[in-house]
């Protein structure tokens, strides 16, 4: 199994008081896997995905990655295990203005000590951004951005890839088409998909759904 999240919970102190965001969550995901992540706003599905990139610990409960429970880890080791076997897209494109294109593709596996220049001309080539290499990512459009992250993402081959609202800037044939590309090479790589999504018609893309009310598995 390649992730296995068991029992967890999180609670946030807010000016009215604690308030338990994840209530008891379990989920597991196997490598070659995608399970869509659902449900309303202040479900608590941002916050799961946080927890299972490494970005914010669980208050209970064990979160295990390729055999590593990484709730149980300190900031170093979390952040270890995210530049390499964990590989996070979010729906703001996070890139680095200074940096060309080839760069901000390069830029993850370089720090995971992971870099592929073969891989990456692939990545570029499937990803319609061989032209826009040299470019800067204020030059690009926003699907053509989205396109970089997902390539940077996918760039040191983790093993899981959380994608937060990945296609949520994005009209729906630019969302479809980039869906398209990220299932093609997240099937080639074998890596397991999370992906939280509002919408029913990408989630339907998936194939398993998960979905969260109310902090719990509904």
């Amino acid at each position: 199994m390649l992730l296995e999240a068991t029992n967890i919970h999180k609670t946030y102190q807010t000016a009215d008081g604690p308030f338990e965001v994840l209530r008891g969550i379990d989920l597991t995901l196997d490598r070659g896997q995608t399970l869509a992540l659902t449900g309303e706003s202040g479900s608590g599905k941002s916050t799961l995905l946080h927890l299972i990139g490494g970005l914010d610990v669980p208050d209970q409960g064990k979160i295990m990655i390729d055999g590593q429970d990484i709730a149980a880890m300190d900031d170093t080791a979390r952040a270890r295990v995210r530049r390499g076997a964990v590989g996070v897209v979010f729906q703001q494109f996070n890139l680095i203005p200074s940096l060309r294109v080839a760069d901000n593709i390069s830029f993850q596996a370089r720090l995971a000590d992971q870099h592929d220049p073969a891989w990456v001309t692939t990545l570029a080539d499937r990803m319609g951004l061989t032209a826009q290499m040299r470019k800067y990512p204020e030059q690009l459009s926003g699907g053509q951005q989205q396109r970089v992250a997902i390539a940077r993402t996918l760039a040191p081959k983790p093993k899981l890839v959380l994608a937060d609202e990945p296609t949520g800037n994005l009209d729906e044939a630019t969302a479809e088409t980039v869906l398209d590309l990220m299932l093609e090479l997240v099937t080639e790589t074998r890596a397991g998909l999370l992906m939280v999504t509002h919408s029913d018609r990408l989630a339907a893309r998936m194939e398993s759904r998960l979905h969260l009310a109310a902090g719990r598995v509904a």
